[in-house]
């Protein structure tokens, strides 16, 4: 029997379009919020705050950066950037007493909202940041679509289920 056990980051990368590496950073990454609406009423004792499905707050994601540099006003450009942030999580198996690798590869589409220049200090890091809303986010682990959101189309897939599936037919946006 199998006790995997997710440790930890060993490493991540960040590509701008797939393609091009981004420089060094720390990544906060969004919070996945679902929007709410109060329940009361005949047949309830008291209020409920319901979720509604597929529907979900603000998206915010932040990189602050060690310095300033070209690629923080690459990211600056009033655009949505398609972002991979590609992680490789080490894995240990308690039954086997092995490790191994797990990919972790995070998709978003992100706007930016406000750039950060940091501090001129001399000896130290710069702290510049680059914050984004994302409107797209979709989140794969060991090649597996674990989470996919996408606000402008009307998507919403956790952990395989189409939780919009049936508002999409609905409201006519169907195949």
């Amino acid at each position: 029997m199998s006790n995997k056990v997710q440790e930890r980051l060993i490493g991540y990368r960040v590509y701008l379009d797939g393609k091009d590496l981004l420089g060094t950073a720390d990544i906060t990454l969004p919070d996945i919020e679902s929007m709410t609406d109060t329940v009361k009423g005949a047949g309830i004792a008291g209020e409920i705050e319901s979720p509604v499905l597929g529907q979900y707050g603000s998206m915010g994601l932040s990189f602050n950066w060690r310095t300033v540099n070209g690629n923080l006003m690459t990211l600056a450009r009033p655009k949505a950037h398609h972002l991979e942030l590609r992680g490789a999580v080490q894995v240990y198996d308690a039954a086997a007493g092995t490790y191994s690798t797990e990919a972790q590869k995070i998709v978003v589409k992100a706007t930016p909202k406000k750039i950060g220049l940091g501090k001129m200090d001399t000896g130290s890091a710069q702290d510049a940041s680059s914050d984004f809303e994302c409107s797209y986010i979709k989140l794969s682990i060991a090649g597996e679509t674990k989470l996919e959101i996408d606000k402008y189309n009307y998507i919403c897939v956790i952990d395989g289920e189409d939780i919009l599936a049936d508002a999409r037919d609905a409201l006519g946006l169907g195949a």
